[in-house]
């Protein structure tokens, strides 16, 4: 248990950015999900930029590493190159 007032306040801290983090990485996982999911191949295309941009945001504040996102993006364009 936290003592130090400023202990406390990152503890308070620390827990409002885990949840807000969770909702992002939560939200990117199920984005991906979908564009697996989908069939059509210009429908795919549409939806690409934008989860390449929430994948990005995710490696550039630290919350996946840049190696992870990369091969993220690797394969999902794979996946929609491939789609007829």
């Amino acid at each position: 248990m936290a003592h130090h007032k400023s202990a406390k306040k990152r503890i308070r801290q620390d827990e409002r950015k885990r949840l807000h983090n969770r909702y992002y990485k939560k939200s990117t996982r199920s984005a991906i999900r979908k564009l697996r999911d989908l069939e059509d191949r210009s429908e795919a295309e549409k939806q690409l930029p934008k989860l390449f941009s929430m994948i990005d945001r995710l490696a550039k504040r630290n919350l996946w590493h840049a190696n992870k996102a990369a091969n993220l993006k690797s394969g999902l364009a794979q996946h929609v190159n491939s789609l007829g």
